[in-house]
């Protein structure tokens, strides 16, 4: 399970330190593609598996299902940390999520998600506000 943030920024030649909590549960492959809210999405080979088994049963007969697996995998690409942690993202991931310089990184259950420091400020504070009426109206979490 992922969890927590981190900030690192990406370096001269536009390369991405990912913390080694989150490697050393991830192994040495990952998968990148195009997440929501602006964000990348970053999954282990075995949870991108599962997602790839759940896309393969929706209909091709629906547009929006046609529509979101042509963005989700068009942007994906599958990646190995170098020696010192670093992925070296395209740059159509890198226009997508906006990322410049300072990078957050955050743990999301079965994923890892990379934000823009920008974005990533207005997310969090918005979602921040909300937090108590997000909360209310999930049905089905109870703690």
């Amino acid at each position: 399970m992922f969890m927590g943030e981190y900030h690192h920024n990406l370096d001269n030649k536009g390369r991405l330190i990912i913390p080694a909590k989150f490697r050393n549960q991830i192994g040495n492959l990952i998968v990148f593609t195009r997440g929501m809210e602006g964000c990348i999405f970053g999954y282990p080979i075995s949870e991108w598996q599962k997602i790839e088994t759940k896309l393969a049963q929706l209909p091709l007969t629906r547009k929006n299902a046609r529509n979101f697996m042509r963005i989700f995998y068009s942007g994906a690409m599958e990646t190995n940390f170098d020696k010192q942690g670093r992925v070296n993202l395209t740059s159509t991931l890198k226009e997508y999520a906006d990322l410049k310089q300072e990078c957050i990184i955050i743990g999301v259950s079965n994923r890892i998600e990379i934000w823009s420091a920008e974005r990533w400020q207005k997310f969090s504070d918005q979602a921040s506000e909300d937090y108590d009426d997000i909360a209310e109206n999930l049905d089905d979490i109870d703690f």
